[in-house]
């Protein structure tokens, strides 16, 4: 059955000049009912258990864990390039915590909205902003100050908190549309049949 779909999707592929690439096309399958290899022009598909897809990992456990570890990693990055700022005292902490929201934070919170978290996530992520911030205001090692002075110092909210409220206002907005929306509809539909 799964061969006579992509056969049918290959077809109307070919019909407006589209050509699957069996060397960039991999299978990831979230039932394992069906066994068989998925092949494209006699050749078959590697199969995967997480891709990137639009910058967000997916996988098929599902959550958000090895999304969240992928974010860290990219902010982290944005972090370093940012280097010579944060050594620099030609800038003040204020400006350099409204750098760090804007080109830091914002890439560590893309599609935070669909994450699913657990206190463990949330203290990688909270971890992850302190440890910005003390290289940020310049505290290091023997130098001991409480996270929360660390947050009244340079006015900052935990990014844990941050996570919840965009997930309370994304759910506000999915609930003020169309009864008949694929969003919607998402946020209520249930899987038929029973899980093993």
């Amino acid at each position: 059955m799964m061969q006579r779909k992509m056969l049918k999707l290959q077809e109307q592929a070919a019909r407006i000049g589209l050509r699957v690439s069996t060397k960039k096309s991999k299978v990831m399958r979230t039932n394992r009912k069906s066994t068989e290899p998925v092949t494209v022009n006699g050749q078959n598909l590697d199969e995967t258990d997480k891709f990137t897809y639009l910058g967000k990992v997916v996988t098929t456990q599902g959550g958000g864990g090895d999304d969240i570890i992928c974010r860290i990693g990219k902010a982290r990055t944005a972090f370093r390039k940012l280097n010579r700022i944060w050594k620099s005292s030609n800038y003040s902490i204020k400006t350099k915590v409204h750098l760090y929201h804007s080109l830091v934070k914002s890439v560590l919170l893309y599609s935070c909205e669909t994450w699913k978290m657990n206190e463990g996530d949330a203290t990688k992520l909270d971890t992850f902003q302190f440890t910005c911030i003390r290289k940020i205001i310049k505290i290091r090692w023997p130098y001991v100050i409480s996270n929360e002075d660390l947050m009244k110092k340079t006015e900052t909210k935990c990014i844990s908190s941050k996570v919840k409220t965009r997930r309370w206002k994304w759910i506000g907005h999915v609930l003020r549309m169309e009864r008949n929306s694929h969003c919607r509809t998402a946020l209520t539909w249930q899987p038929e049949g029973k899980q093993r």
